[in-house]
């Protein structure tokens, strides 16, 4: 029987320290590669910056005879992580994560509602929080009550699979080992079989990477700032004409025409900074863009920010692709 790293789940050997899976001692009692004991105890980004094959991926879950769950950051649904959802052919239940973070202002029932006219979701949706144990039992109790008793953990990195599965094990009281969690890209490399119980098996995935993101894979503070822990709180800005809002050093935002409002649903870690006819971040890509009223901005792989009133506004950011205008839910 072939044994396999219990924080990745890859394939043991300890032939060749430069391959994925190298142990020194492939007696030892020890289950960790060494590539897992150093993202967890020393958080080296540099020998986690690997690149998954999304159709491989894809290619096992759909010659599969078993359900899939696609969790889902809150803060980064847009088309581009919805349409890998699409692409799963097998039943299939959708989870939004961190729901901790969610103002309590927003209607989860209306969410589901706009996910469904907007993105196309017909599929059951849950909203879970690992970090509180939001919703645990209610999944697991979900995955009786359909007679699942193999499912899928899909989603991209980050957005927390092996986080969730280490919850639903500590749930259940079960004696097993913590799976490998990091913020750092591609942590779990193959896939990891986890028997909650005689009835029902979970079966954590690699993480899909976006071909295009804001941040490098390898700027760990940066990642630590755009995946909040603590509750959501929404910041206001009031613009006058040719006023600017600054995101970090990643992206800026003028608004070209009169007085509006704009609304950023980002972690609050982000630094937002408002400038007046100022020449910062001019050396990245521009596009103007008429804005309806009540939408949002989505900006792949940070959040979100709501325009009430219809406006122009001019966004300079490294990658265009990375931006989607879309119907607001509110």
């Amino acid at each position: 029987m072939i044994k396999k790293c219990s924080g990745c789940g890859y394939a043991l050997q300890s032939d060749n320290p430069h391959k994925l899976g190298y142990i020194p001692n492939i007696n030892s009692k020890n289950t960790l590669c060494q590539r897992c004991f150093k993202i967890i105890h020393y958080n080296d980004a540099k020998v986690a910056s690997l690149k998954i094959d999304e159709e491989e991926i894809l290619n096992v879950i759909n010659n599969s005879d078993n359900h899939a769950l696609f969790l889902i950051d809150f803060l980064n649904i847009n088309k581009k992580t919805i349409k890998l959802f699409h692409k799963i052919k097998r039943p299939k239940t959708l989870l939004i994560s961190k729901c901790d973070i969610i103002p309590y202002s927003f209607n989860k029932n209306k969410i589901i509602n706009w996910l469904s006219d907007y993105y196309k979701i017909d599929n059951d949706i849950i909203f879970i929080s690992a970090l509180k144990n939001t919703n645990i039992s209610t999944l697991i109790n979900y995955l009786y009550a359909k007679e699942i008793k193999v499912a899928y953990l899909l989603g991209f990195t980050n957005v927390g699979k092996s986080s969730l599965v280490n919850s639903i094990v500590k749930y259940q009281d079960l004696d097993y080992k913590a799976i490998t969690t990091s913020l750092i890209p591609n942590t779990t490399l193959d896939f990891m079989n986890i028997k909650i119980n005689k009835d029902l098996t979970i079966i954590d995935s690699p993480g899909f990477l976006l071909n295009k993101n804001i941040y490098d894979n390898n700027d760990l503070d940066f990642i630590k700032k755009v995946n909040p822990k603590k509750f959501l709180k929404p910041i206001t800005f009031q613009l006058k004409e040719n006023t600017s809002i600054l995101i970090e050093d990643k992206i800026r935002i003028d608004n070209l025409e009169n007085k509006n409002n704009l609304t950023f649903y980002l972690s609050n870690q982000l630094k937002l900074t408002k400038v007046y006819n100022n020449e910062r971040l001019k050396n990245l890509k521009y596009k103007e863009i008429e804005i309806p009223k009540n939408s949002d901005i989505v900006i792949l792989g940070l959040g979100f920010i709501n325009v009430k009133k219809s406006c122009k506004v001019g966004i300079y950011i490294s990658d265009l692709s990375l931006i989607e205008i879309r119907p607001s839910f509110f």
